[in-house]
Formats: structure tokens, C-alpha cells, sequence
């Protein structure tokens, strides 16, 4: 089934060649360069960019090119019939400011100025980044460190690529989330301050509503068989084969332990969880078969989360195989795209590990940040020296719940350890992934209506990145980024760390980048700084795109690592003082939420 069945159309890039008006001889000069600049990006875009479903990204290049505000006008039309999401400009020349500028206010906007001396590409570029600042429409300005020649623009250069590329996927990311929901399934989990939904961010930054369904609903679609049996049918054959076939050990006490006949019934019901979550979210034509047209229409959620502690479950079954199935890359129906649901409803790393998601199409790891170890801790209760990218020390990250499948490392990409978008994901991976989660049965002194945790310790030396988004009272919400890598650790220090907390949960140990200043000072201070006891966590060093979809979206970024020469913000925010990140605070503030 086709996770992306979501009310709107894909976004497309639209590209707007701007030229000189004058005729006579300049603008007849240029028609030819400026138009193949803009054909050119459209398909370095198309080629190299993916919608999260796997299809190439799109891209609208007008009819003509824009020497004055009538074709600027025509333009933005057929920009709006053709679902333009996200505004590029290109040009190799001089032309006229602000007569030629898009002037849409919610549309990310970008302006590729090419670095040429017989043309003044630059002049243009500069005026136009003006004019943006003066009216209120912060833009993105695209320049060639190296001169080129005229001839040549049918060559991007290495740096402008990087650049349009970066903005172009923060861009679509900021789209797809425009008009879309977020489902909470049930309610607060357990005082989590993230797990309380806060409509005005969703609407003003993100342009998303809020949707909510009572757990209960759960309960009612289980009793009145609002689901596909078939698929049910199957989905149970294949949880036979590759995870209840896998089940743990069970370490809950004696008086606590269920019959086999009351796990058997718990797998089923987890399984018929999945399906319901998954309904809910994005409907089911099936369900609509059945006589259940309600039902059928979802709640059009690019992102949910389930609240289950505790109130669910206290008494029913929990909801880790349903998030950890839910967010993976594959299920019994094949390889597809991962969902984004959080567990205990934490809405805001669900919106943090939505950002990776649409940056990455990969599948994200959620998890609680859960301890620091230091390299004396280590050598302390196991007589080890810690080594490699983990000598500093580590953070621990574990959670019982939404970790994904594709977290445990085991698949590959040129021989080594990778998350991958699910179009790259082969039988083999899937294989290997299923092989190495165990799925034990729920501590019932925590859900006391058991359920099954997934448990696989992920393979070291994969580039990851952990983002947290937190809102601040009186400041707003703000973003905080940490690139740094899985690390493999000796299995008698895994065993004992392993036993000092739950040992049926899936563990990641992660090194951050330490810079010896600031929030990265060592490992310890980005534990301590850390502004909330989860973490969203995306295969790859994806801290300079999520910084540029942070400041599209008007959310300062308070702590990351990434190298400043990575980033890369809307001009006008160097007008708000050379300190970057100060910078970035003041600026946010000034333009406000993107749809307020």
C-alpha cells in the first residue's frame, strides 16, 4: 500500500530565467543563455533529487523568459496551476530589480546569479537580494566562487551545485509538509511536555493542522473488524516468520510471565495495531469496500504519534511493534517508504524526525538520550579503554519504542553500513535487518498489558546526524543538531551496559563531532545540553540542509557542529550582525513563523 496517499500533489521546483527587458539586440543576446540556465538546473534536479515516494522531482520552467513585471506576472500563474511549491530564479545578466522578483511570501525562494564578467549576473543578483530584504521576503543568493565564461553555462560548478541542491531540498521538504496533518492517538504520555500538541507551531511554522483520535478508537476497530482481514491474513504469516519466530526471552518475573496462549493472542492484537494506526493516518480504499466510508478517508498525516503510556498501557497491549514496523522501511506488503509516528506522542521529535525524513527519504531512529559515558565511567565497571571516534565517551540512545529496523545498521551500501532510501533497499537487506531484531515480551512492570520490544544493537561507524526540535516559552520553538557516528563497542561492555538498563530494547551508541568550544565542547556537554530526553537520529551528516530548512521555516538553530562554511541561510540574514548564530536568532524573530 502506498504510504504517500496524502490530499495534494507532489510539489514541484518551479524556475524562473530572468533576462534583460531591453530590446534591440541585449535581451535577443541572452535568450538563448538565460533559458538554457534554467534548463539545465531543471535537470541536475531531476536527476538527482527524489520525492520521498522515489519519483524524480519535478520542475515548471516558464513559458518565457522574465524581463519585466508582466512576464513575472504570467510566470507566478503558471506556477499556481501547476503546484509550484518552491521558487528558483537564474540568470546570467543584468535586469531589472524588483520588476522581475517572485513575490509570493510563504514560497522558499532561491536566486542563482552566474559569476560571469562579460554579463553583470551579479549586479543583478545583489539588487534583487536587496529588493527581497526591503520588502520582507528573505531569499537564498546562489554565487560561483570562480569566474566563468559566457559560453559556459551550460556547466554548473561544484559549489553552485551544493547550493541548489541544498536549498532545492529544504525547499521541497518545507512543501511537502504545507497542508498536511499530524495525528495524536490518544493524549498526553506521562507528563512528556513534547506529547502536548501545540496547533499554533504546527499552523504558523510548519502550515499543518492537528488531528485526534481517542485511543479508544483502537479498541473499537480491533472489537468491529474495521481493518483488512486479508491483509491482516498475511501480515500475521509473515510476523510468524521473521519476528515472532525471533521472540526473546522473557525476563519478567514469574508471577508476571503470560501463557503462550496469551503472548499468541498479544501478537495478533499488536498486528491488527499496526494496521489501525496506519488507517488512521492515511485511510484505506479497503475499508471503504467494506462499508466503513468514514474510515477509509484517514486523516491525510504525514507524521503521527501514539501516546500508549499509560492510560493504554496499563491494561492493552503496547504499541512498540506497531511504531517500530511503522517507521521501517519494509512490512509483509514489501519494501516502502517509512512513516514517520513517535512514540509517547512526543509531536515535537516526530516533527524532528519528519525534517530528516523529507531531507533524506531515509527511515529515522527515535530514541530516548538516554546516558553518558565516559571514558573513565567505562574503564571503571568494565576495566576497558574506549577507542576510535568513541574514546571521548558516547551517549547512549534506547528507547522501547519507534526505533526503526533499518536503525540496527545491517544494511549495505558499497560493502559498508548505511540507512537507505527505501527504492535502494534490496531482499538481502531486508534479510539481514530481520535477522538481527529480537523481539522480547514487554516488561509488565512497565506495560502491564505486555506488547513486544524490538531489540538489535546498531552496527558502528555509520555517519549520523541526532536533531531535537524544543520550544521555548516566550522565544518559540528552536532546533538542535548533532553530526557524529554510530560506534562499535567491545560485546563484554555492550553486555554489561545492556544489563544495567533494559535489555530488550535497541541500542545505539553514538559519538558526536566534539569541537573543543561551546555546546561541542566534549562529549559530556552535548549530553548536558541536550534540550530534551529524546532524539531524532538520520543516517548521514544532514546538519547544513536541516540548518537551511530551519531558517526557511523562521527556527533558530541554538546548538550544532556543523562546519561554518556549510551554512547556508537567506541573505538578508547577514543584516541582522556578524555573529551567525546571534544572527540567526535576531532574523527569525524579525520575519516571524512562515504562516502567521
Amino acid at each position: 500500500m502506498d504510504n504517500l496517499r496524502l490530499i495534494g500533489g507532489k510539489p514541484r521546483i518551479g524556475i524562473r530565467p530572468i533576462i534583460d527587458g531591453r530590446r534591440g539586440g541585449i535581451r535577443e543576446s541572452l535568450e538563448d543563455m538565460t533559458m538554457t540556465m534554467a534548463r539545465k538546473v531543471a535537470e541536475l534536479y531531476s536527476s538527482e533529487l527524489r520525492y520521498s515516494d522515489g519519483m524524480p522531482v519535478e520542475c515548471v520552467i516558464a513559458d518565457t523568459t522574465i524581463g519585466g513585471v508582466a512576464e513575472a506576472a504570467m510566470c507566478a500563474e503558471k506556477f499556481r496551476n501547476n503546484g509550484v511549491g518552491v521558487v528558483l530564479s537564474v540568470t546570467p545578466c543584468w535586469c531589472y530589480g524588483f520588476e522581475t522578483i517572485d513575490m509570493s511570501g510563504e514560497t522558499p525562494k532561491a536566486i542563482w546569479g552566474f559569476n560571469g564578467t562579460e554579463r553583470p549576473g551579479a549586479v543583478y543578483l545583489a539588487s534583487a537580494l536587496a529588493g527581497h530584504t526591503q520588502k520582507g521576503l528573505p531569499t537564498f543568493g546562489i554565487y560561483g566562487h570562480d569566474v566563468q565564461d559566457i559560453p559556459d553555462v551550460e556547466h554548473i560548478p561544484d559549489d553552485v551545485q551544493e547550493k541548489l541542491l541544498r536549498f532545492a531540498r529544504a525547499g521541497l521538504a518545507v512543501a511537502s509538509m504545507k497542508g498536511k496533518s499530524y495525528l495524536t492517538i490518544g493524549s498526553v504520555s506521562m507528563g512528556i511536555a513534547g506529547s502536548i500538541p501545540n496547533p499554533d507551531f504546527f499552523e504558523e511554522y510548519l502550515g499543518m493542522r492537528n488531528e485526534y483520535v481517542d485511543a479508544c478508537e483502537i479498541e473499537r476497530r480491533v472489537k468491529l473488524g474495521i481493518y483488512d482481514h486479508e491483509e491482516f491474513d498475511r501480515a500475521m504469516a509473515w510476523t510468524e516468520k521473521y519476528c515472532k519466530a525471533n521472540e526473546g526471552k522473557d525476563y519478567n518475573p514469574e508471577h508476571l510471565i503470560y501463557s503462550r496462549e496469551e503472548k499468541d493472542e498479544r501478537w495478533e492484537y499488536v498486528v491488527k495495531m499496526t494496521l489501525i494506526f496506519r488507517d488512521l493516518m492515511i485511510g484505506n480504499p479497503k475499508l471503504a469496500e467494506m462499508g466503513f466510508k468514514e474510515e477509509a478517508m484517514g486523516h491525510n498525516a504525514i507524521a503521527a504519534g501514539f501516546q500508549g503510556q499509560r492510560q493504554w498501557t496499563d491494561y492493552m497491549p503496547d504499541g512498540d511493534f506497531s511504531e517500530a514496523i511503522l517507521n521501517t522501511s519494509f512490512d509483509w506488503n514489501g519494501i516502502r517508504e517509512a512513516f514517520t509516528f513517535a512514540t509517547e506522542n512526543d509531536t515535537l521529535n516526530a516533527t524532528s524526525m519528519l525534517f530528516n525524513h523529507l531531507l533524506t527519504n531515509t527511515a529515522q531512529i527515535f530514541a530516548d538520550v538516554r546516558s553518558y559515558w565516559s571514558p573513565e565511567a567505562v574503564e571503571r565497571v568494565s576495566g576497558k579503554k574506549l577507542e576510535g571516534k568513541a574514546s571521548g565517551g558516547f551517549i547512549h540512545l534506547i528507547n522501547s519504542g519507534s526505533c526503526t529496523l533499518d536503525g540496527a545498521g545491517r544494511m549495505l551500501r558499497d560493502g559498508q553500513p548505511a540507512m537507505k532510501p527505501f527504492w535502494e533497499i534490496t531482499e538481502k537487506d531486508v534479510e539481514e535487518t530481520l535477522k538481527a531484531t529480537t523481539w522480547y515480551p514487554a516488561s509488565r512492570e512497565y506495560m502491564r498489558g505486555g506488547g513486544y520490544s524490538s531489540q538489535f544493537l546498531t552496527v558502528g561507524n555509520m555517519p549520523v546526524t541526532m536533531c531535537r526540535l524544543n520550544l521555548v516559552k516566550g522565544q518559540g520553538p528552536v532546533l538542535q543538531i548533532a553530526e557524529g557516528w554510530t560506534v562499535d563497542i567491545d560485546p563484554e561492555l555492550f553486555k554489561i551496559i545492556n544489563e544495567r538498563t533494559d535489555r530488550t530494547w535497541p541500542s545505539t551508541f553514538f559519538a558526536p563531532r566534539v569541537t573543543g568550544k561551546g555546546n561541542f565542547r566534549d562529549v559530556y556537554t552535548v549530553m548536558n545540553n541536550w534540550g530534551a530526553n529524546h532524539g531524532a537520529i538520520s543516517y548521514g551528516h544532514i546538519g547544513a540542509d536541516l540548518i537551511t530548512l530551519a531558517s526557511m521555516l523562521r527556527i533558530p538553530v541554538c546548538m550544532h557542529n556543523v562546519p561554518e562554511e556549510k551554512i547556508f541561510r537567506p541573505s538578508a540574514w547577514s543584516a541582522f550582525g556578524e555573529d551567525k548564530e546571534g544572527s540567526d536568532f535576531r532574523a527569525c524573530k524579525n520575519y516571524g513563523p512562515l504562516y502567521k
